[in-house]
């Protein structure tokens, strides 16, 4: 990996860790583009830049993450469905990771429901974190572990999760956003332990990789927040519907024209 492979996909992490868009359809596209050969390192790597469009939003939204312990403890049970089904279900997961045809499927489903999703959820109740209940950060944790299925996204599946539990657009994406924070420490925590106990070491070049992949995946990721919030309140997810359906539809092309696209 070059350090302009590392400045792209730091770009691509940053602009659709938090969209509903799927991270993972898009660096399918970017490494097949690239000619980026999966290797342990290049696993991790685009795991561990996460880790600076965490800070994105713990920067973005300070304030929320001093305010009450009922937050965190919100937090920790939407975070549960995942850690568990995370453990259970790694191989499987690892299993779809080698299937394109996976990630194509998954952007165009989850597309067709982001242009209706704002029809659907149209008479939202909760317009403020502090009444989110318990068993609603239960149910949107649930929801989230939809993501395990590679090209459905993350923020996506979360986002429709909150809506459908009668959360306003902007409070859905937010607490997509705040959930997103121990999630994906918990994804890069478990990459390193598992890329050192493969055996594995990181040089000194690569580790020049990743702190600059995360400054400009911070930088990238700050931007994409505050644009997509701001969007969001006044078009909906109609453009994102869109957005996905052609991209799954793109390698979708890609894969019966001949293209070897890979996963990294």
């Amino acid at each position: 990996m070059t350090l302009i492979d590392a400045i792209i996909l730091a770009v691509i992490e940053g602009l659709t860790e938090f969209l509903p868009v799927s991270s993972t359809g898009h660096m399918i596209l970017a490494s097949s583009f690239m000619g980026i050969a999966s290797d342990p390192f290049v696993k991790l790597f685009t795991i561990a830049i996460q880790l600076g469009a965490i800070l994105s939003v713990v920067v973005l939204y300070f304030k929320r993450f001093f305010k009450t312990i009922g937050f965190y403890v919100k937090l920790l049970v939407a975070f549960i469905p995942a850690a568990i089904f995370g453990l259970l279900l790694s191989k499987k997961i690892d299993q779809m990771l080698e299937s394109p045809m996976t990630v194509a499927i998954s952007l165009v489903a989850g597309g067709v429901i982001l242009l209706f999703v704002d029809k659907w959820f149209n008479q939202p109740t909760i317009h403020e974190e502090e009444e989110i209940s318990y068993l609603t950060a239960l149910k949107i944790g649930f929801f989230q572990c939809l993501a395990m299925i590679p090209g459905t996204s993350r923020s996506g599946a979360s986002i429709v999760g909150g809506m459908s539990m009668k959360l306003s657009r902007k409070v859905a994406a937010e607490f997509s956003f705040f959930l997103a924070v121990p999630t994906m420490f918990a994804a890069t925590g478990k990459k390193l332990f598992d890329f050192y106990k493969e055996g594995n070491t990181i040089s000194h070049d690569q580790i020049q990789l990743l702190v600059i992949a995360n400054v400009i995946a911070f930088i990238v990721a700050l931007l994409a927040i505050k644009s997509f919030i701001g969007y969001l309140n006044k078009h909906g997810f109609k453009v994102f519907g869109w957005y996905r359906i052609i991209a799954g539809l793109i390698i979708i092309v890609l894969i019966y024209s001949g293209h070897n696209l890979q996963i990294i």
